[in-house]
């Protein structure tokens, strides 16, 4: 033990608009070379802005004595061995001394001491802990403030030791380092993600380990996939490989199960967990195209003239779950993704039952003239879905519409609390409470706040609402979701308002989400970031500062800041505002940061 530095420092309160808050002291006790935290209740705070930022916010953030120290050419990062934190050190390690990041204002900071960091120890207290669902993610961070040469991450498993390194990295800028900085961090949701839909539209896997990447950089944990719709079915799963065969847009537009791996590898290196959505009963349309005879009301026109719509929206097609051949051929695709997907989650989808579609069946008629229900029609599929994906040692996901939809849905006694999570997508607030009042973990990606496509319009040809007199009123431009959701609004979003204490304890987190009607590859990144880094701070430390005020205000600088060094690092994020607003600080807001 080389030697004993003590410090006490400050206390934190951070909260979630008002539901959720904390206070602590931290009292720093390095011990080289494992660096401790003891949490003390205080009841007092302070708000500080610091010339270098970190995103998302860290929720504690302290900085005494604002100063830099030079970064060594010869830096070197000790860690424990590890088949996935050796090559995140790696490519963080390039990241720093390569970066060179220069902040479009320069930070007014002197060099503490001409005595460069050579040294970044990172310690693990459990190298075994997996990335899974609620896996720890905490660290804590130290840089030097006198002559040492040596910073410091702990953590309690190899996660939280790369979101330690991704908030290093940040605090890197030029050649120089932020000096006497001490961090705490801790998410306060643990699923934060991004959901992505490559059957509208296909990404290349680059795209999605693109997408990876720049999720890792903003401490986002969980990619969202979902794979399969009524408009082409693109992964090869070796047990029905025909599904992707006559079902992908063509032969380059498919996943192989080595594309999988690949992606589900490059998860682990940065921390992301790959969610697989297989979508079912409904939006199986593009799985008629190989099973004809387990698909109803495949590849009909989506509103017949004078009748109800078929489906949502063009792509019609659902599985019929009165033919036994639909449960082996489910069963199969069950089987093959979870091979090919080790998460604990398995996302089952069952949204947007369409009525009319399967009353187009003759053999749904006929159930249904016997006195049978369309909603013991899904109810059916589920008893012989269900069971299966828990047997194979699966959580199951399921969007909130299975119980929820005001027309076809399942019995919530089917789906025990304990082995189901609900994602929910409609009415705000209102849904979630219903949900978590019935005792489920949710997923929040409400769409007014959290829908990533929203405001681009429609996508369906020969629409008259197009051709009106000028002078008509627009309203949302024809998208259902409209207006644009910006990333302010997503920024202020509370996804636990309106719950108790309690009831709030089961929103596990939240996702925003790309529907790819108007997306492909060429327009992935703008219209995912920044905005999915406005979700990624206020899941990670909230959205509030100290004393309970939303932050948007000061939040404008350092996400416009984060999004210059996000396209530095190669990711086409679309900016928030002119480059003028950044380098004049507060003088794009509405009201005057030094008069309001």
């Amino acid at each position: 033990m080389a030697y004993l530095e003590f410090k006490v420092i400050s206390f934190l309160t951070f909260k979630m608009s008002g539901e959720r808050t904390f206070t602590f002291t931290f009292t720093f006790f390095s011990f080289l070379p494992l660096l401790f935290l003891i949490f003390i209740p205080q009841t007092t705070t302070a708000t500080t802005n610091y010339p270098i930022n970190i995103w998302p916010k860290p929720t504690t953030f302290l900085w005494p004595s604002p100063k830099s120290i030079l970064l060594s050419p010869t830096f070197t990062i000790s860690h424990p061995n590890h088949r996935y934190l050796t090559p995140a050190v790696n490519r963080y390690r390039h990241v720093i001394l390569t970066e060179h990041h220069h902040p479009i204002i320069t930070p007014s900071i002197n060099l503490t001491s001409p005595t460069p960091l050579l040294h970044l120890i990172i310690s693990v207290s459990d190298v075994t802990s997996p990335l899974s669902h609620g896996v720890n993610e905490s660290y804590t961070l130290s840089t030097p403030s006198n002559n040492s040469v040596t910073a410091y991450i702990n953590a309690v498993t190899v996660w939280g030791a790369m979101r330690g390194l991704e908030t290093f990295s940040q605090l890197v800028y030029g050649k120089n380092v932020a000096a006497g900085v001490y961090i705490y961090d801790s998410p306060i949701f643990m699923h934060r993600g991004v959901m992505l839909d490559t059957s509208r539209n296909f990404y290349e896997v680059d795209d999605l380990l693109r997408l990876i990447k720049a999720m890792s950089m903003n401490k986002l944990n969980v990619f969202h996939w979902h794979i399969t719709d009524s408009h082409s079915f693109p992964i090869v799963f070796p047990s029905e490989p025909e599904l992707a065969g006559k079902g992908a847009y063509g032969n380059e537009m498919m996943y192989s199960p080595v594309d999988v791996k690949k992606i589900v590898e490059f998860g682990l290196e940065y921390g992301v967990r790959v969610l697989p959505e297989i979508d079912m009963p409904a939006h199986t349309g593009s799985w008629a195209e190989a099973y004809p005879e387990i698909v109803t009301c495949a590849n009909m026109f989506w509103w017949p003239a004078g009748g109800p719509a078929l489906a949502a929206e063009p792509g019609t097609g659902q599985l019929n779950p009165l033919i036994p051949k639909t449960y082996e051929v489910a069963k199969n695709v069950i089987h093959d993704t979870i091979a090919m997907f080790p998460d604990s989650l398995f996302h089952a989808g069952a949204d947007e039952i369409n009525s009319a579609c399967w009353n187009t069946d003759p053999s749904i008629q006929k159930f249904v003239a016997s006195n049978g229900t369309l909603s013991q029609l899904l109810e059916k599929f589920i008893n012989n879905t269900l069971p299966e994906i828990l047997s194979l040692n699966r959580t199951v996901v399921y969007w909130e519409d299975v119980i929820l939809s005001a027309n076809v849905k399942a019995n919530p006694s089917l789906f025990s609390p304990e082995n189901v999570i609900m994602q929910t997508w409609n009415n705000g607030p209102s849904n979630i409470k219903k949900l978590v009042t019935s005792g489920y973990r949710v997923i929040v990606s409400s769409a007014d706040y959290y829908y990533l496509d929203c405001g681009h319009g429609g996508f369906v040809g020969n629409d008259s609402r197009y051709d009106q007199p000028p002078g008509i009123d627009q309203g949302d431009g024809g998208s259902w979701c409209g207006p644009f959701k910006t990333w302010e609004t997503i920024y202020n979003y509370d996804i636990t308002y309106g719950l108790t204490d309690k009831e709030a304890q089961l929103v596990i987190g939240g996702e925003v989400a790309l529907w790819s009607e108007q997306a492909d590859s060429t327009v992935m990144d703008s219209r995912i970031w920044p905005r999915a880094s406005a979700m990624a701070e206020t899941l990670w430390s909230g959205n509030c500062d100290e004393t309970g005020m939303k932050r948007y205000a000061e939040a404008t600088d350092r996400l416009s800041e984060w999004r210059y060094r996000m396209v530095a690092r190669g990711i086409g994020a679309e900016p928030i505002q002119p480059l003028w607003c950044l380098k004049n600080p507060g003088m794009c807001n509405t009201v005057h940061p030094f008069t309001s």
